[in-house]
């Protein structure tokens, strides 16, 4: 059972990920999300999720350092991001994250989507910043099975994480074993369906049985299936909320209930689909 926030994922590459992270998607860079940051590293957060795309890169880093918390300490990801794919400039996007980060590495680099005819080359460059020791892991975000299976082709490294879209409504069974199979961490984004998941009467029903929130419910669903999690919010209060997860377990029938929403529902873009 996972029941610390300070228990960790064994990434295929030795390194260490914790299973509860805290994301930064569309927190305005500044004063908020440094106040955010700040306030997850408080209650005991160790992982930090963001992107060249989020625009807050410098926020993070500056709360970071104001922290106190040692660098060594926190799982920093951020990922390279579609135009930089296009441009074939994944190796200046990240020295430029990492300037507005001010740190000399970060823990995980992940293409953020499978830009078509441009993802293997920009693995390329994935695996030299892996080599350099810049980034500890590389991974990629939104892949299909298809992709993965394309990458495998011409990689040197395995990816190391797939961070998806992920939550009881788009349980993605084929890619969860798929990934399972080759030892790639899975991470979910969008764990709580952009607020959704709170006025799911399943969900909802469930919280009251284990006097939770449905978004503690959900949470704790994703651990259970050994999949990582970044929920995000700007409120200290459901900052920590989200992080008491540790001292209950839901029971199999109750996880069988959840997945069995699974209805390929998707918050956020079809990963065969996207034009941006």
């Amino acid at each position: 059972m996972i029941n610390s926030i300070k228990d960790c994922a064994l990434l295929n590459n030795g390194q260490k990920m914790p299973w509860l992270g805290f994301g930064v998607f569309q927190i305005d860079d500044g004063q908020e999300v440094e106040r955010a940051v700040l306030s997850a590293l408080e209650i005991g957060y160790r992982s930090i999720d963001t992107a060249t795309i989020y625009g807050n890169e410098i926020g993070v880093g500056k709360a970071m350092r104001e922290s106190g918390v040692p660098r060594e300490d926190i799982f920093l990801t951020t990922k390279v991001w579609n135009d930089d794919q296009r441009a074939g400039r994944t190796l200046a996007a990240f020295d430029e994250s990492l300037e507005r980060l001010n740190t000399d590495y970060v823990d995980l680099y992940l293409i953020h989507w499978p830009v078509q005819d441009c993802y293997l080359e920009t693995w390329q460059a994935l695996e030299e910043i892996y080599q350099n020791g810049r980034a500890k892991a590389i991974g990629v975000s939104n892949f299909q099975v298809h992709h993965l299976e394309d990458l495998f082709r011409t990689s040197q490294v395995v990816p190391a994480v797939n961070q998806i879209e992920f939550h009881p409504f788009l349980v993605q069974p084929e890619l969860l074993k798929f990934c399972q199979i080759y030892n790639i961490q899975v991470e979910a984004w969008s764990p709580l369906m952009a607020g959704q998941i709170v006025s799911d009467p399943t969900t909802q029903r469930l919280a009251e049985k284990y006097s939770r929130t449905p978004a503690q419910i959900a949470l704790r669903w994703d651990l259970q299936h050994g999949v990582v999690t970044i929920p995000k919010s700007t409120h200290a209060n459901r900052i920590a909320e989200n992080a008491q997860i540790f001292d209950f377990e839901l029971s199999q029938a109750d996880m069988n209930l959840l997945d069995a929403l699974d209805s390929g529902r998707r918050v956020g873009p079809d990963p065969d689909k996207f034009s941006f």
